[in-house]
């Protein structure tokens, strides 16, 4: 071995000579790490002698883990890697700039603009056309002022777009310092960022951890792992140094603890080794190269549409994904924002609520646009032809048609400009602006966002179900009362009243029956409280025993980890954790702690007053109960009994594996009751989400009593109110029909009176935060929000709408599959996050109310001005400035507001509340009336108002008048007061109110209006302006200033008088077709000739079921007096099931809907209960977590099973109601 090792070690030297410094070489372990099981043991055996050979090799040991010196630390990260994946190289500003110039819109008004200047430098014959020289001089000025002002919107998208991105690697980049993992250096266990971690450290790793780097294990504690996120196994895999000792990175620890010495860091390590195969690095060519090949994949796909092209494809999705997704926690927790383009091409997380709402409204409006700026350029064509040719009879010359095509590239322009006003671009801006802004502000307020989507849903919110410890209380937990030899002690009892030997029996069962990762260590500042580290109920324990004048590392440090026999460690189906002891004389010892009364059912013996023990009935357990255990619950402390038991050697070795027979006839030692206070200012937050609309319930672990009492103290009960308070049990109980399966119909008898869940299992959270998401009873559909800080609670927040991670607490699962992390695991933080969704709301309808307004008057003015008048009154460059102050200066200002208190005071927006509420459009359409009236007043009589020349009827090239500059500058000025207007929505009075403490907005409007005074007075010919006499100003600024008070006038007419008003920007009763699944529906024609091909009969069959379901759903939605042609325009819009083949999200279940999910039942509580659907296949949970609204929607249309392949993912559940 010896001698095959050193010249492995010889070869290595060739290729990088600091490799002789270690036994080993990269090479040489990464190959080791791609072995599993059984071959890897044999591997390690013949290079490396046994696991303690290697650490040899890698010079570090195994007890103290490396010196931890810098120059060791530095030769490992040069000799073998450092720990962090290079992330995506950010898009350069030009790419964006790039990026920016594909808009449609933009690029037609360039081509205008070019041909436009190219026409003004010829020169026609002057016998035709005797026009001034200076005149034709100015030609070129407008094209190139078009190009200018596109070149200015272009930046400004652009630096957006850019200020972006640099946000988002900033959040990585903080996402990753937050991650710390525990090492052990020099013989003290220390916890250091991910990114510093070596090969050749000892880490710790434990229950809920995600491994950040491969290791080999050295020693372990009933160690299970999920490694499906690179092996796609879903079992659970047991991890022992004997059968298979290998850790990989990127995979979770769903059970146990132990410590691995690590081989393989960064790059070399599994994760690192799939992703560079994924190109995690690279440029955007194979981007290009890799959205290819998934189109191809995608029609090849649909051709074979038989269940084995799925598997295939989600093989990819799953290899896709997994590595991007779940093992990014080296580079990010977040798959960057170039992760997040690379998948642009699988289905991304839905589009949130607000983004399907306004992405609806932005085409509508767009279409509206293109029609007027249509009927526009056609009108002014039509006009000049007609004058030209026919009432002026002149002859069509040859060397004028540069002339008249002159004349048609105007019309056309100013048609685009129509146009240009018209789209609403500055609404996705705002969006972005809003929510970019909201995030870098939560951060403060500790809340860190890890999908923008969920800062805007959470303003939605309508129920949050929230964890008790940690969340609701301090999570600093201290026994406070025990009961211990025959006796209740009400505060912590004087070590000399308690019998020596059950003391001793006491302290070596915490000691030894306590994590290791667990301590107390001395506090920070003189005179704080001891820190706690590790397992709060532990450190509880271990505080205890500190309290009993014993010292417990003294104990450890005689028995040290190494030396425990066996160790149950601690799952939420055990609900106890147990060790094993071999004693001196062969026999066993087991310690076991957990909740107190699943341990007291299992002791059989408990320790008298004089340490002896005597044997516990079930009627002494029934008198403990209620004497000692259900007061301390009454009193909210959670109850944890410690127990342990002999195994004689007589009786041989006891079978470990046979967990019921091990844990049983116990002797109890004693029931201790541990306190967690409630944060103090957790029932103040609470009050206020019960004011906003909001249900908070309480789903604990912990036993009823405990969890009612904590309940009552933070306000969730309040006396005197019928609510329900259930257990577990009792809850599987009474949502289970005969059968055992799930009925939504017996959730929504009991969710909306739920308060307090206790005794529950993961299981039972996600059963209740999928009832309740499903649920149709109430009239809006409930969006739930869930904390949650455990691994098991992964599915949970997963289903969520908005899950929160619990940033100190939480484990890196947990995280993993959350929107927000709660940096400060505090609830008042969650209420900030409602009020910053509210908010980002709000933003948007504000600068929607803006923009609309602006919208209606300038297309209506343009419009009518071309038509009436052969040329419009506001020119293409004076559109695109007042575009720039609608679109981008507006969605800064408004889009910035920050939030207020007020916005607790009223209840949830619904999923379907339109963006624009009857009230908004009141404010659209009378500031749109005043002021048309006035730009059309002072355009037909401003002339004879202000006693200057008329502006209509001017030549092609003539100077601009001091008539169209006052509309012009009219034009502005009521913007920008109306943007004060805009800033409130639900019709108060006060626009001032809060206005200095938003900077961004004075600035902007001072800042326009100052631009707007140097454009008039010196903008000249490219704005068409001429410089205006101060009175002239005065009288603009006055009729500027009219729309607010114009604005006071609208907000006295109660809105509830106009019946005629319609809402607009309706959530979803349409799915949005995101562009992907456009392209798939083109090509739908191909997947139906192949269909026949298959089964001609079948299909028929199954179109005749459809259009009879469909014909049902019409009729009942009639009976429900709703139309629904909204919904079954697009017979298309079913989610089309290679949508769902590769979503990357719960992959396991998305294409095999028979296997039971979380829990047995899931599976079938989808399946149809009463209502009218008759979907013949059972129907997998949808494989949208988040519900959004674009989900929500695509229930409308049952899905005809495809030939060979699962139904859609549509629950039946989602029926119409839901929808509408």
């Amino acid at each position: 071995m010896a001698n095959n090792s050193y010249s492995g070690v010889k070869n290595s030297m060739v290729e990088a000579n600091h490799d002789g410094e270690f036994g080993c070489t990269l090479k040489e372990l990464r190959s080791l790490m791609e072995l599993r099981g059984a071959e890897a043991l044999t591997k390690i055996g013949e290079s490396y002698g046994d696991i303690q050979g290697l650490c040899n090799r890698l010079k570090t040991s195994a007890v103290d883990g490396l010196s931890g010196q810098p120059t060791d630390i530095e030769k490992r990260k040069t000799v073998f890697g450092q720990n962090l994946i290079p992330p995506k190289k950010p898009k350069t500003f030009l790419q964006l700039v790039w990026e920016a110039l594909q808009d449609v819109t933009l690029i037609i008004l360039e081509v205008a603009a070019i041909v436009s200047l190219g026409l003004s430098f010829y020169r026609p014959p002057d016998s035709l056309l005797n026009s001034d020289e200076n005149e034709s001089e100015a030609g070129w000025i407008e094209g190139a002022a078009i190009l200018l002002s596109v070149i200015c919107v272009v930046l400004v998208t652009a630096f957006n777009d850019w200020s972006k991105e640099k946000q988002f690697r900033g959040l990585q980049s903080r996402i990753e310092q937050e991650q710390k993992f525990t090492v052990v250096r020099g013989g003290q266990v220390i916890q250091i960022p991910v990114a510093e971690i070596v090969v050749g450290d000892i880490a710790q790793i434990k229950y809920g951890d995600l491994l950040p780097a491969d290791g080999v294990l050295i020693q372990g504690n009933d160690l299970k792992i999920d490694e499906s996120s690179l092996t796609g196994e879903s079992d659970h895999v047991k991890k022992t140094q004997e059968k298979d000792p290998m850790l990989l990175s990127g995979t979770h620890v769903m059970e146990g603890s132990g410590k691995m010495v690590v081989t393989a860091v960064g790059v070399n390590s599994q994760t690192g080794i799939i992703f560079t195969l994924l190109g995690g690095g690279e440029d955007d060519e194979d981007d290009e190269e890799e959205k290819k090949k998934e189109k191809e994949e995608k029609k090849k796909q649909k051709k074979n549409k038989k269940q084995d092209g799925s598997v295939e494809n989600r093989k990819k999705a799953k290899a896709q994904d997994g590595a991007a997704m779940e093992m990014q926690p080296l580079n990010s927790d977040e798959g960057a924002d170039a992760e997040e383009k690379k998948k642009a091409n699988l289905p991304k997380k839905e589009k949130s609520v607000l983004q399907g709402k306004l992405t609806k409204l932005a085409v509508q409006i767009g279409k509206a646009g293109l029609v007027m700026s249509a009927i526009t350029v056609i009108i002014l064509v039509v006009l000049f032809v007609v004058d030209t040719f026919w009432i002026q009879n002149l002859p069509w010359v040859k060397d004028c048609t540069p002339i008249y095509i002159q004349f048609f590239v105007k019309f056309f322009i100013i048609g685009v400009t129509v146009l240009v006003v018209a789209v609403p671009e500055g609404l996705p801006l705002a969006v972005t602006i809003s929510l970019a802004y909201s995030v870098k502000k939560m951060m403060k307020d500790n809340n860190l966002v890890r999908h923008l989507d969920a800062c805007e849903t959470m303003g939605n919110a309508t129920a949050i179900c929230s964890d008790k410890t940690g969340t609701l209380t301090m999570n600093r937990m201290t026994v406070v009362q025990a009961y211990i030899a025959e006796k209740h002690y009400k505060k912590i009892p004087e070590p000399e009243n308690i019998p020596s030997s059950s003391l001793d029996m006491l302290i070596l069962g915490i000691a030894v029956n306590c994590a290791y990762t667990t301590k107390i260590m001395p506090p920070e500042k003189e005179g704080g409280l001891p820190r706690q580290v590790g397992n709060k109920t532990e450190c509880a324990l271990l505080g205890f025993s500190n309290d009993l004048k014993r010292d417990y590392q003294s104990i450890r440090n005689e028995i040290p980890e190494e030396k425990l026999y066996k160790v149950y460690t601690f799952n939420s189906v055990r609900k106890s954790m147990s060790t094993v002891l071999k004693m001196a004389d062969g026999s066993y010892r087991m310690f076991s702690k957990g909740a107190s009364e699943i341990l007291l059912k299992k002791c059989y013996k408990i320790l008298t007053a004089n340490g002896e023990p005597k044997v516990f009935r079930p009627r002494d357990r029934d008198d403990m109960v209620k004497k000692v255990i259900e007061p301390m619950a009454s009193e909210g402390l959670r109850t944890i009994c410690l127990a342990y038991r002999d195994f004689s050697t007589a009786d041989g070795e006891p079978d470990w594996d046979n967990e019921n027979d091990i844990l049983t006839g116990l002797t109890c030692i004693c029931v201790v009751g541990i306190e967690d206070p409630v944060r103090p200012e957790v029932p103040d937050a609470i009050r206020k989400c019960q004011r906003a609309g909001i249900t908070v319930r309480m789903v604990t672990g912990d036993n009823i009593n405990t969890a009612r009492a904590i309940a009552t103290k933070c306000g969730i009960l309040q006396p005197g109110d019928d609510f329900l308070c259930l257990e577990g049990k009792e809850f599987n109980r009474r949502i289970r029909n005969e059968k055992g399966e799930i009925e939504q119909e017996r959730i929504d008898k009991i969710w909306p009176k739920l308060r307090v869940l206790a005794r529950s299992s993961p299981t039972d959270k996600h059963t209740l935060v999928k009832g309740i998401i499903d649920s149709t009873v109430a009239e809006q559909r409930q969006v739930v929000a869930v904390t949650g800080d455990g691994t098991n609670d992964g599915p949970a927040l997963k289903k969520a709408d908005v899950g929160f991670a619990m940033g100190i607490a939480g484990t890196d699962v947990a995280k993993e599959a959350s929107d927000i992390i709660l940096t400060d695991d505090n609830f008042s933080s969650i209420v900030k996050a409602v009020m910053w969704g509210r908010n980002v709301y709000d933003s948007i309808s504000k600068f929607l109310q803006f923009q609309l307004t602006v919208n209606v008057v300038a297309v209506i003015v343009a419009f009518t001005g071309a038509c009436i008048t052969q040329d419009s009154p506001l020119k293409a460059v004076q559109m695109l400035w007042v575009n720039l102050i609608m679109d981008t200066f507006a969605s800064l200002a408004l889009a910035t507001e920050p939030p207020t208190e007020s916005l607790l005071l009223r209840k949830p927006y619904g999923r379907n509340k339109p963006l624009i509420s009857r009230t908004m459009m009141k404010n659209i359409l009378g500031q749109g009336v005043y002021q048309l009236i006035i730009i059309f007043t002072l355009l037909f009589a401003g002339e004879k108002l202000f006693d200057i020349d008329s502006g209509r009827d001017a030549p092609l090239h003539a100077p601009p008048s001091e008539h169209y500059t006052i509309v012009f500058n009219t034009f502005v000025l009521m913007q920008l007061f109306n943007e004060i207007n805009a800033r409130k929505i639900h019709g108060e009075r006060n626009v001032f109110e809060g206005i200095f403490n938003n900077m961004i907005f004075c600035s902007i409007v001072f800042g326009t209006f100052v631009i707007q005074i140097v454009i008039v007075q010196f903008g000249g010919k490219p704005f068409s302006c001429v410089a205006l006499s101060i009175d002239q100003w005065l009288w603009c600024t006055f009729l500027g200033f009219g729309s607010l008070l114009w604005g006071q006038v609208i907000s006295s007419i109660p809105t509830s008088r106009l019946k005629f008003l319609k809402t607009a920007g309706h959530g979803t009763q349409k799915e949005e077709i995101p562009d992907e699944e456009l392209e798939e529906l083109e090509d739908m024609d191909e997947i139906d000739h192949a269909e026949r091909e298959l089964r001609r009969g079948q299909i028929l069959w199954f179109r005749g079921l459809n259009r009879i379901q469909t014909q049902i759903r019409v009729v009942n939605a009639f009976r429900s007096s709703i139309s629904l042609y909204e919904g079954l325009e697009k017979p298309e819009s079913r989610t089309s099931i290679h949508n769902f083949m590769t979503h990357p999200e719960f992959r396991i279940e998305d294409s095999e809907p028979h296997i039971p999910l979380i829990d047995d039942t899931d599976a079938e509580d989808d399946a149809p209960t009463k209502r009218n659907s008759a979907s013949p296949t059972p129907v997998s949970p949808s494989p949208n977590q988040n519900n959004n609204a674009v989900e929500s929607s695509n229930h409308l249309l049952p899905e005809p099973p495809k030939s060979g392949t699962p139904s859609a993912p549509g629950s039946p559940l989602h029926s119409l109601e839901t929808s509408l």
